[in-house]
């Protein structure tokens, strides 16, 4: 039978939203980790958090955008990214839940 939860999924902050035009933001959720890639001219900035380590998930929901903050149970910067949609920052949120409560079995 089939794993309800994908491997992998990836969001994408919208390209309408400030420091997102050129380079928006993404928002990467696997069994793993979560991670946070910031495309520039040349290279990328990544963070990453283990999922056991994520102790909470915010999401401040706007008019249209939404962001959301990660943070980490390690003392690490938490992970924060905007411009997403409702609908994406609460299935970036169900997914980190849903690996977290699959590591506890």
């Amino acid at each position: 039978m089939a794993d309800p939860v994908p491997q992998a999924e990836t969001f994408v902050a919208s390209r309408l939203t400030r420091g997102n035009l050129l380079f928006p933001t993404r928002i990467t959720v696997t069994p793993q980790h979560v991670s946070r890639i910031k495309p520039r001219l040349f290279g990328s900035n990544e963070e990453s958090i283990a999922i056991g380590k994520v102790a909470s998930v915010h999401i401040t929901t706007g008019v249209i955008w939404s962001e959301i903050r990660i943070d980490s149970s390690g003392g690490a910067d938490p992970i924060t990214s905007h411009g997403h949609t409702k609908a994406g920052a609460q299935r970036i949120r169900d997914l980190i839940e849903a690996y977290q409560a699959n590591q506890r079995k």
